[in-house]
C-alpha cells in the first residue's frame, strides 16, 4: 500500500536527504553526498538486510571488512559534524520509517550493478518516488556507467583490448574528474535512533578473523595512504613485481575499491598527476600497466550488466556441455592448501590467513581447480566469495570464467598452468612458499616448487616427511593436463 507523507506539500517540505549508503563508504568523491549537501541536511544510513542480496550476500571475510569500514565511516562522518545510522531489516521499510523521523523529502544512493541490486533499488526507488520522495541515484563505483561504453554497433564488448581503446578514448573526451571532501555535513535538527554496529554480528563468533585484522588496516585514511605508497615506491616497478607474490609489487587496493574507501576515478586522477612528471618512460610504461588493470575492473562490471547470468552459468553457452568432475575430496584438499603442490598451497593458505591473494596466484589456484582436477569454477568462485575481503561478484566472476576458458576474452583452454613452472617463474626464491607453507622452508629454491623430486638425504635434513609434515600431490599434473585436454575435445565434438 502507497504511503503519503505529511510534507507531501512541497511548500512545507524541508531540506532533508537520507544518504543511503552501501559499497561507497567514503566522504570524499562520493556523488550521492554531494549532491545530498547541496540540497541541505544530510542523514547518512546503512541499512543491513543480506538476505536482499541473496544469492550474493556478502561472504565471512567480506562481513569482517565490512564491520571494520562501518566502524571507521562512522568515525568520518563524526568528525564532519554528522553520524552514520545503522539500520536491519528491509530496506524499503526501514527509508521510508526513517524519513517519517527525520521529516526528509529524498534519498540519495550510488549506483550498484549487480544484478541482485539492480532489481532491488529499482523496486526501491519506484516505490519512494510513489511516496512523494526525491529519489535519486549516482555513480561513484565505476569511471563509466556500463551502458556508456559500446560498440560501434551499439552492442556491449566480449573482449578485452578494444574496450580498454574506448575506455581511453572516453576518458579523453571527459577526463573522469573526482569529487572533493567536504570538510562539514550539514545535520539535521533531530537525529534518529541508531542500532550498535555490533548488533549486526558481522564478525565471527570465533575469532578466526585474527589474520585478516592483523594484515590490512580499514577505512578511507588508510586506503589513501596504501595508494600514496604505491604512488611512490611501487608504481614505477609495476611492471616487473606484479606477478611476484613475493614481492610487496601491487597496490592491494581491491578491498578499498570493492567497499568503496577510494574511488576508481580517485585512483586515475591520482596516476595521471604522477603521468604528468613521470620520470621516465619506463615509468610511465609501468603506471600505464596499472590503468590498465583498473579498466579490467571496469570490464568486469560491464560483462555483468551486460550479461547477468553470468554469475552463475557460462557466458558460452557451449560450455555447459563440458565434463567437468564432482570431486569433494579433492575440493576440501584444494580449499585447505593441501594439494602437494606448494604455490598452490601457498596461496590458499593465503587467503585463509588474510582474506586476499596475490592476483597471480588467483590465477594458478583456479587453473588447477578447473583444469588439473576438472571442479567446476563455480565452486571456486563460491569459495572466494567466502573468503576474500574484496569478494567482487563482478571480478569473481570475470577472473573465474578466463581461467576456465568460458567468458569473456578467456584463456585459451589449453593455457594449463603448471604449477611448478609457475611457481619457478614467479617465486623464484621460494621466498612466497617459504612464508605461507613453513613446513617447506628448509628446503633450496630448486626443490620447493617440486619437494617430490628432492633426494631423500635432502629431505630428511630439511625435516619433511611427504604424507606426513607436507601432503603428496593429489594428482600428476601431466596426467591431469592431459584428462583436461581430452575433456575439452570431447566438448567440442559434442557442440
Amino acid at each position: 500500500m502507497q504511503e503519503t507523507f505529511p510534507w507531501s506539500d512541497p511548500a512545507a517540505m524541508p531540506s532533508v536527504t537520507l544518504l543511503w549508503l552501501r559499497r561507497d563508504l567514503r566522504l570524499a568523491d562520493n556523488a550521492a553526498l554531494e549532491a545530498a549537501r547541496r540540497r541541505g541536511a544530510v542523514v547518512p544510513i546503512f541499512v543491513w538486510n543480506p538476505d536482499e542480496e541473496a544469492p550474493w550476500q556478502p561472504g565471512a571475510a567480506a562481513r569482517v571488512w565490512l564491520h571494520e569500514s562501518l566502524r571507521r565511516m562512522s568515525a568520518d562522518l563524526e568528525t564532519a559534524g554528522s553520524r552514520l545510522i545503522v539500520r536491519s531489516g528491509d530496506t524499503l521499510d526501514t527509508l521510508r520509517r526513517i524519513a517519517r523521523e527525520t521529516r526528509a523529502d529524498a534519498v540519495h544512493w550510488n549506483r550498484l550493478c549487480d544484478p541482485t541490486t539492480i532489481p532491488r533499488d529499482e523496486r526501491v526507488k519506484a516505490a519512494l518516488t510513489a511516496d512523494g520522495l526525491h529519489a535519486q541515484s549516482f555513480n561513484s563505483a565505476l569511471l563509466f556507467e556500463p551502458w556508456t561504453i559500446r560498440t560501434g554497433a551499439g552492442e556491449p564488448y566480449r573482449v578485452f583490448t578494444p574496450f580498454w581503446k574506448a575506455c581511453l578514448a572516453a576518458a579523453q573526451r571527459t577526463p573522469p574528474a573526482p569529487g572533493g571532501r567536504p570538510r562539514r555535513i550539514p545535520a539535521p535538527e533531530v537525529w534518529p535512533p541508531s542500532e550498535p554496529l555490533d548488533s549486526l554480528r558481522l564478525c565471527p563468533r570465533i575469532p578466526w578473523d585474527a589474520g585478516i585484522r592483523e594484515a590490512w588496516h580499514f577505512g578511507e585514511k588508510a586506503a589513501w595512504e596504501r595508494q600514496d605508497r604505491f604512488s611512490e615506491s611501487g608504481l614505477g616497478t609495476y611492471d616487473d613485481h606484479r606477478d611476484r607474490p613475493g614481492l610487496d609489487g601491487t597496490s592491494r587496493l581491491s578491498p578499498a575499491l570493492h567497499w568503496g574507501q577510494i574511488g576508481p576515478r580517485q585512483v586515475w586522477a591520482a596516476v595521471q598527476e604522477r603521468l604528468e612528471s613521470s620520470p621516465s618512460p619506463a615509468w610511465a610504461h609501468s603506471a600505464w600497466s596499472y590503468l590498465r588493470q583498473l579498466v579490467w575492473r571496469e570490464f568486469a562490471h560491464h560483462l555483468l550488466f551486460h550479461f547477468p547470468a553470468t554469475a552463475q552459468a557460462p557466458l558460452r553457452a557451449g560450455w555447459k556441455a563440458f565434463p567437468w568432475r564432482e570431486d569433494p575430496a579433492a575440493l576440501h584438499a584444494w580449499q585447505r592448501g593441501e594439494t602437494g603442490y606448494p604455490i598452490v598451497d601457498a596461496g590458499l593458505r593465503q587467503l585463509w590467513a588474510t582474506g586476499w591473494m596475490h592476483n597471480r596466484v588467483r590465477m594458478i589456484v583456479a587453473s588447477f581447480l578447473t583444469k588439473d582436477l576438472l571442479i567446476p569454477w563455480q565452486h571456486g568462485a563460491r569459495w572466494f566469495w567466502d573468503t576474500l575481503v574484496d569478494a567482487d561478484l563482478a571480478n569473481n566472476t570475470l577472473g573465474w570464467q578466463w581461467t576456465a576458458g568460458c567468458g569473456a576474452d578467456a584463456a585459451p583452454f589449453f593455457r594449463i598452468f603448471n604449477p611448478v613452472s609457475q611457481g619457478q617463474k614467479f617465486d623464484p626464491t621460494g621466498a612466497y612458499v617459504r612464508q605461507w607453507v613453513p613446513e617447506l622452508a628448509p628446503l633450496p629454491a630448486e626443490f620447493i616448487h617440486r619437494p617430490w623430486e628432492a633426494p631423500a638425504t635432502l629431505l630428511r635434513s630439511a625435516g619433511v616427511a611427504l604424507g606426513k609434515t607436507y601432503p603428496r600431490r593429489i594428482i600428476d599434473h601431466a596426467h591431469a593436463r592431459d584428462r583436461a585436454l581430452r575433456a575439452y575435445e570431447r566438448m567440442r565434438t559434442a557442440m
